[in-house]
């Protein structure tokens, strides 16, 4: 793992990144804004070798199965770790990289219209754990408190405290930590629970039978990469023959902030993810084992 020499713009949760190329050093003063920058990558996932080895993870597990969320996810945060250009952001116009393995996404709380949804966060461990262990227990937890408990995430508080203030006021406290994250002094108290302060933001639309190849990134926050997860559908999959099966497959959408790598980078990138999603099973190896992806 890449050892980083102290700087004196490190931020607590990020170490400033100090050797850019022209290009990506003058990017941000000529296109600042996150939104601007979005570079959008969609895949068809062949869900087959999940299948299999889903359904030998739960021929033990009946109470909290392992489902392709949790594949996805620790999949995510592996890239994140062996891809660690994925884990940069711009704050202030200046690039950063990522000290922690953030995944966020939306628990809700029931299938129906009018159930609250609930923010949540994980930090992977990026040493010694397998990520589909590390994400399986993590989310129990998650899920059991907002489903079973009825808990509410901090940061749902905290938007209910905000939301409740005179608009004067709310856009005078939003300015002021505008520039506090600009700066780099954004609370470590907000930050933990912010959604949009981590390595990747993923929503499972998946999971409400919706379907949606994009989705945005924002201004607020540091959040560089967001994927959507699509629903899982019979689709044709072509033999070099030119013969066709039918197998299980979903789409999978990823926006990224362009300025944080490259285009070999990204493609690299994603080719590994999709290598990983091929062969779950390195997925139970501890997170930081190399992965030996066979050169096309």
């Amino acid at each position: 793992m890449e050892q980083h020499k102290k700087h004196r713009l490190d931020r607590k949760d990020a170490w400033y990144v100090r050797e850019l190329d022209p290009m990506h050093a003058l990017m941000p003063h000529m296109l600042p804004g996150r939104t601007a920058n979005e570079a959008v990558l969609n895949e068809i996932i062949d869900l087959s070798a999940i299948e299999r080895f889903l359904e030998k993870k739960n021929a033990d597990n009946p109470e909290f199965k392992y489902t392709f969320f949790h594949v996805i996810m620790a999949v995510g945060a592996k890239i994140c770790l062996m891809r660690p250009k994925l884990n940069r952001f711009y704050s202030g116009r200046r690039l950063y990289e990522r000290k922690d393995i953030i995944l966020a996404f939306v628990v809700k709380k029931k299938f129906v219209d009018d159930s609250p949804e609930s923010l949540a966060k994980i930090t992977f461990e990026k040493s010694g754990v397998s990520p589909l262990e590390d994400m399986h227990e993590k989310l129990r937890k998650i899920v059991y408190s907002v489903r079973k408990e009825d808990k509410q995430n901090r940061a749902d508080d905290i938007m209910g405290l905000l939301v409740k203030m005179p608009r004067w006021l709310l856009r005078f406290i939003v300015f002021v930590l505008r520039r506090l994250e600009a700066h780099g002094h954004y609370p470590s108290s907000l930050m933990s629970e912010d959604p949009y302060y981590s390595s990747c933001f993923a929503s499972n639309l998946g999971s409400i039978k919706m379907r949606a190849q994009y989705h945005h990134l924002a201004e607020w926050g540091t959040n560089s990469f967001f994927m959507v997860i699509g629903e899982k559908k019979p689709t044709p999959v072509f033999n070099p023959d030119g013969s066709f099966e039918m197998h299980n497959c979903l789409e999978l959408g990823m926006t990224i902030d362009e300025r944080i790598a490259d285009g070999v980078y990204f493609a690299k990138s994603v080719r590994l993810f999709k290598y990983l999603l091929q062969n779950p099973e390195l997925l139970e190896l501890p997170i930081e084992t190399p992965v030996d992806m066979p050169e096309k």
